[in-house]
């Protein structure tokens, strides 16, 4: 689980509560500069998972389940759809467990198919691909404090992640820029699946504890 880093690293990210700030700011506001220094520290698979991935991914899956708790579920064309309170916390510790899963996976296809697009791997480098990119969508999830029109923004930091990921591969992966395209391609169809099994379990998760309420 371990990379080796091109050209001479500069010191690891700072992880403190105001350095992830600084660098969650950075990556939404100035996104070329950011994946600039991102290419250029020294970091560790482990170190991001701790620093980074377990307190951000944190936030949808927690947001979520205290707007479901806190409106009593939410309401979609005038239906009223109220989740058990097992099936709603089944919910977030199932989506934040694949969460944390679906990075390292992506990570893993990222590094694995460098090659093919003209690429040099390095799983470390990867993984902060994969790590990185998903701040935006994570960030966003703050919204689903409010359950309905919480969703809009969600998504759109979701769209934002992908922004992200698209300038992130061909700088830290070195893939020919003719390619990058095809690359970001094979990943995203990647993250869709992933995103679909993480979908499909933690319904399965929300309708364990009791039955859900459709009024």
């Amino acid at each position: 689980m371990s990379g080796v880093e091109p050209g001479t690293p500069e010191p690891g990210p700072d992880l403190s509560v105001h350095g992830m700030i600084a660098r969650v700011l950075n990556l939404l506001l100035h996104p070329h500069e950011a994946w600039d220094a991102i290419d250029a520290e020294s970091s560790t698979i482990e170190g991001l998972y701790r620093g980074w991935v377990l307190p951000l991914a944190a936030i949808p899956a927690v947001c979520r389940a205290v707007g479901l708790l806190s409106f009593r579920g939410f309401e979609i064309f005038g239906v009223r759809y109220q989740p058990s309170f097992i099936g709603t916390i089944g919910d977030a510790v199932a989506t934040y467990a694949l969460t944390l899963v679906s990075v390292y996976l992506l990570a893993l296809v990222i590094d694995q198919f460098a090659l093919q697009f003209g690429g040099e791997r390095s799983r470390t480098q990867a993984f902060k691909v994969a790590a990185y990119s998903g701040t935006a969508a994570w960030v966003a999830g703050i919204f689903m404090l409010l359950p309905t029109a919480g969703g809009l923004f969600a998504l759109l930091g979701a769209l934002y992640s992908l922004y992200l990921l698209y300038l992130g591969l061909p700088k830290l992966m070195r893939s020919s820029p003719a390619f990058t395209l095809n690359y970001f391609a094979l990943t995203l169809v990647s993250a869709i699946l992933m995103a679909v099994v993480i979908g499909a379990v933690t319904s399965c998760a929300t309708s364990f504890g009791g039955p859900i309420h459709i009024y």
